[in-house]
């Protein structure tokens, strides 16, 4: 019977399997990069809310503890800003291999913000999934552009899954989660404001693919991933879970051949950089599951 460690990465490995999804339906929705992630947060709260009504979720928090998630939501919709528009200008690919140096940017935030004592082999492992970018880089440099955005969404993603380790300590995953995203939502409807969008008719008439699209990108994809990874946090590290979530790009690529065919086609190389990617994954995941390798017994 599975152990309880097992079960957690199994789980973080379906989330992320969904992610992956999550760049694919980016690429087949038609509207840009802010209002995607508007209407993703906003249909996202408007489903956590529904739930919570429905089976009387309390979302009662301090009015302390509410600033500490708008923080985050703040970087949540900052990040998906930069994802979105990563995917808009190159494309899924490149964006999710760029998201894999998520790991690296981890392993030093930790210690910067909680003192949290470098692990070498976590350093390790992110430098090989960096040299899986600097190969794919190499052979795709007509996507710098998407892949500067790319880094910047793994840096944000990494910043807020190191907060979330600590709120998820003392608060709920649900109202952390609720709070981010209603902190995000509001946030983009600022920008949105500012440059007048909401001036323009054609930003509410949404074609019924994209419509359909949104909504599955805020239930599925947000509003369940986000509660369940933030909950996960609890079990495991913020490097493990960006460590895995190198994932992504193994899955997202994969959905994104399949489904968006030719556009998605890379150079032999890039899918190189892409195991490289693979590989410090899973041999993370071996020593994290049996860290007794690790120890050297004197005969």
């Amino acid at each position: 019977m599975p152990n309880a460690k097992f079960k957690n990465h199994l789980h973080l490995n379906f989330i992320v399997f969904i992610w992956g999804f999550t760049a694919v339906l980016g690429a087949l929705i038609s509207i840009g990069a802010t209002s995607l992630v508007w209407y993703r947060m906003g249909m996202s709260v408007a489903v956590l809310l529904i739930y919570a009504f429905w089976v009387k979720v309390s979302l009662k928090q301090s009015a302390k503890a509410i600033v500490k998630f708008s923080f985050v939501g703040f970087l949540i919709a900052i990040h998906w800003m930069a994802f979105f528009y990563a995917i808009k200008i190159s494309n899924v690919s490149i964006t999710l291999a760029a998201m894999s140096t998520g790991a690296l940017f981890t392993t030093f935030l930790e210690p910067l913000f909680y003192r949290k004592k470098i692990v070498w082999y976590e350093v390790f492992f992110a430098l090989i999934a960096m040299l899986g970018l600097l190969i794919i880089y190499n052979v795709q440099t007509t996507f710098t552009t998407g892949l500067v955005f790319g880094l910047i969404a793994a840096f944000l993603a990494a910043l807020f899954a190191v907060f979330n380790s600590q709120l998820v300590k003392k608060h709920s995953a649900y109202n952390i989660t609720f709070y981010e995203l209603l902190a995000g939502f509001l946030l983009m409807t600022l920008i949105l404001s500012l440059n007048k969008s909401f001036t323009n008719l054609y930003f509410f008439k949404l074609s019924f693919s994209d419509f359909g699209y949104i909504f599955i990108l805020a239930s599925v994809c947000t509003a369940y991933t986000m509660v369940a990874s933030t909950d996960l946090l609890r079990k495991m590290s913020p490097f493990t879970m960006m460590l895995t979530i190198n994932l992504e790009p193994v899955y997202g690529i994969l959905l994104a051949l399949v489904i968006l065919g030719d556009s998605e086609k890379m150079h032999p190389k890039f899918y190189l950089g892409a195991a490289l990617i693979l590989v410090s994954i899973l041999l993370n995941a071996i020593l994290k599951l049996y860290p007794k390798i690790l120890v050297y017994k004197k005969r």
